[in-house]
């Protein structure tokens, strides 16, 4: 058993090579919302640098949301989000999180399944297997021999691994990834299964369900110039250089703004710690979604994300739609 927590990208460094400059505070959420320092990259790496064990920063390691937006920031290029996972892998899972290795084991040991029949998939996060209606009308959006894989098969399993530092064994992550080397391309709904996905897979082509969705030309003609399109930060800030064009072009031709800061980095609308996300702790994203919203002059707000729907619509008093909502059996919403 061996953690599968990250295969470090070329040319990405490690804490070692923080210089101090902060400027990852200017777009981190707990900073933001704490000024507490200990809880950011930059706080991180110090510590570390001064010899503090991964079992010291281990509160602060899994206070961090994983928005992934100090990366794109980073001077140095450090690969912060690979060292966050790193120290949570090192202080240990939480016990209870044993059954889920359990769970993973017992599904490695299943026979292998058939190779897939489309060259296209389509792996849903958890929110969107809890709205069955919103899943069905992506399906139809993305095309019907898309596949959609149901139960353990999606890698939401992996994902919460991942999320958590809990030990990922070789079998179970090869089980995983042997139907989808010989798919052509996957649409990922979660945004750091998307990340680790084109690391492991480099040679399938890998997009945010968020950038297919938007691409599709009857989703782009529901867009509207007072609305608020709200880009979901994990999958954006994973291929942010190619994506901050991508989404200033969408701007253009359509008029929309976005939940992006001055440097065009994607403010999340939700702030979830690692313990929120596990359910040790309670939710707790209004102050985050109204922020997000604040002196917005706008009349609908979109989003890539059902996490953010939901968070949203407890603060908002403009209507809330997901992208895949855009499009009605053909009208436009």
């Amino acid at each position: 058993m061996f953690g599968f927590i990250e295969k470090k990208p070329a040319m990405r460094k490690g804490y070692n090579d923080c210089s101090g400059c902060s400027l990852c505070l200017l777009v981190c959420p707990a900073w933001r919302q704490s000024r507490d320092i200990s809880l950011t990259p930059h706080g991180h790496a110090k510590a570390m640098q001064h010899g503090i064990s991964a079992a010291d920063v281990a509160v602060s390691a899994k206070n961090c949301i994983l928005c992934m937006a100090c990366e794109p920031v980073c001077p140095e290029q450090i690969d912060i989000v690979g060292m966050i996972l790193e120290l949570r892998r090192q202080s240990g899972a939480p016990a209870w999180l044993h059954d889920l290795q359990a769970k993973m084991d017992e599904r490695a040991a299943r026979p292998a399944t058939l190779p897939p029949s489309s060259p296209a998939m389509l792996l849903p996060d958890r929110a969107l297997h809890a709205h069955p209606a919103i899943l069905a009308r992506i399906s139809s959006l993305l095309g019907n021999d898309i596949i959609i894989p149901m139960g353990d098969d999606d890698g939401s399993d992996i994902s919460l691994a991942l999320e958590s530092g809990a030990v990922i064994s070789k079998q179970r992550m090869e089980r995983f990834l042997e139907s989808l080397r010989q798919l052509k391309k996957i649409i990922v709904a979660d945004g750091l299964l998307l990340r680790h996905l084109r690391q492991w897979l480099p040679n399938v082509n890998t997009i945010g369900l968020g950038e297919a969705l938007s691409g599709h030309a009857d989703v782009r003609r529901g867009l509207r110039p007072t609305d608020l399109y709200v880009i979901e930060p994990r999958a954006y800030h994973t291929d942010y250089q190619r994506l901050v064009k991508y989404y200033d072009r969408l701007r253009i031709a359509h008029g929309c703004a976005f939940n992006l800061d001055l440097q065009r980095i994607a403010i999340p609308a939700t702030s979830r710690s690692l313990p929120q996300r596990l359910g040790l702790m309670a939710i707790d994203n209004d102050e985050q979604a109204r922020w997000v919203l604040h002196r917005r002059g706008i009349s609908r707000i979109v989003v890539e994300s059902m996490e953010d729907k939901t968070a949203i619509e407890k603060v908002s008093d403009v209507p809330v739609v997901h992208l895949a909502e855009l499009v009605d059996d053909g009208h436009y919403v």
